[in-house]
């Protein structure tokens, strides 16, 4: 994120944690309908939403439900028939929807989901990783990852602009690290004048469930023409890109806040960079200011839109570097490179002439904290092993009993 001077709107500084960002950024959207099934870590959303209703704050219906399953599918009939809706979960509630999940991208419903991404049981873990993320990321949603509760904040906008955009009509998951981000305040900004939000995020009129003018949604489609329905958002996922540049652009020249779908950070002279996403990044650039001083040209790279894979933003933003170190925070089993994110990174580089050695760690599961010694010795590390730990495709940083 890039702070723009001067500020575009008054904007007041306040505190708070990236639960209650996303709560005061659908408050300030004035949605319609809210489902909820409680879930660790993002109840906090919920019961901020709750109070704001109580408060007159906010008019919206709340649907308190039996299930995540039933969450997710109660904005999608609030959805269908046209109301701007909002939910939020976690973890093993994400995987309850994961259903439903291609059940709303599949009829275009433009639904916003905060997620506070937490580890999957078994066993029992309640702390941070990008299990639960990464395993819908098939499912036709566009995601954006965010770094800080500002971000929080300005992406449930964002959010909102691009799902409802006529050109898109596709759900949004906006994600940030549960616990670690959720739990923990930050100073930022909302603007003074809640209109101003409203004003980004017009009403738009769209296909819905009307008695007065019939349709149908979500009916059965044989093999005939489902391919092609399918296709359908293979385009829309790919104009959502267009979409989302529009809006960091339109999100900059209001509020003053300039995003990019791939961050980076003294990348343009790099020979090593480092990618990585979610709240880790901050460590990450201290890390990277510390093997500057020891005489190691090492950049910073955070990835901040997961769908749309932005491709051509990865290949502009790595230059001429020769190794790209690509840190992720879940595990595909059995995949030849166990990093979700560096499978799509390889994948991306593959067409490129001459793309960097890619290195693919392991870090973080379960809530392992990464800090910047760990990003400094994840540097040094993949230093070490040379030719060697580019053949080795993943390596697992800090799991007992595992040495490189």
């Amino acid at each position: 994120m890039t702070m723009l001077e001067p500020p575009i709107t008054r904007q007041v500084r306040v505190l708070l944690n990236s639960n209650y960002a996303v709560a005061y950024a659908v408050r300030d959207i004035d949605v319609d309908v809210i489902a909820t099934y409680p879930i660790t870590p993002q109840t906090g959303v919920v019961e901020k939403l709750a109070e704001f209703i109580a408060n007159g704050e906010l008019n919206a219906e709340i649907i308190h439900v039996e299930s995540e399953h039933s969450a997710l599918s109660a904005i999608i009939g609030a959805s269908a028939v046209g109301a701007r809706v909002f939910t939020a979960t976690s973890s093993q509630g994400l995987e309850y929807m994961h259903e439903v999940l291609h059940i709303a991208s599949g009829m275009r419903l433009p639904l916003v989901m905060s997620v506070a991404t937490r580890a999957l049981s078994a066993p029992i873990n309640i702390w941070c990783d990008y299990s639960d993320l990464m395993n819908v990321r098939d499912s036709s949603w566009i995601t954006f990852i965010a770094h800080t509760a500002q971000e929080v904040y300005d992406s449930i906008i964002q959010a909102y602009i691009v799902a409802e955009d006529p050109r898109v009509l596709l759900p949004v998951i906006v994600a940030y690290d549960g616990f670690w981000m959720s739990h923990t305040y930050e100073p930022l900004y909302l603007p003074a004048d809640r209109s101003i939000v409203s004003k980004l995020v017009p009403r738009r009129s769209r296909v819905v469930l009307d008695p007065e003018n019939p349709v149908t949604m979500g009916s059965l489609v044989g093999p005939d023409w489902y391919y092609e329905i399918k296709y359908q958002q293979i385009e829309a996922m790919s104009e959502a890109y267009n979409v989302i540049r529009e809006v960091d652009k339109k999100i900059a020249d209001t509020l003053g806040r300039s995003y990019e779908p791939i961050e980076a950070y003294l990348i343009d002279d790099a020979e090593i960079g480092i990618l990585t996403y979610g709240g880790i990044y901050s460590n990450l650039l201290v890390s990277v200011e510390k093997l500057r001083s020891e005489g190691l040209r090492v950049g910073a790279l955070r990835l901040r839109l997961w769908r749309p894979f932005p491709v051509d933003d990865l290949r502009s933003k790595i230059g001429d570097i020769s190794t790209l170190i690509v840190v992720d925070r879940a595990i595909s089993y059995g995949a030849s490179m166990a990093g979700p994110v560096a499978l799509e990174v390889l994948a991306s580089l593959y067409r490129r002439g001459s793309p960097p050695d890619i290195i693919n760690f392991i870090a973080g599961i379960g809530g392992r904290p990464v800090t910047e010694h760990d990003f400094i010795g994840i540097v040094k590390t993949a230093l070490k092993l040379g030719k060697k730990g580019r053949e080795m495709g993943t390596l697992y940083w800090g799991v007992r009993g595992v040495n490189y």
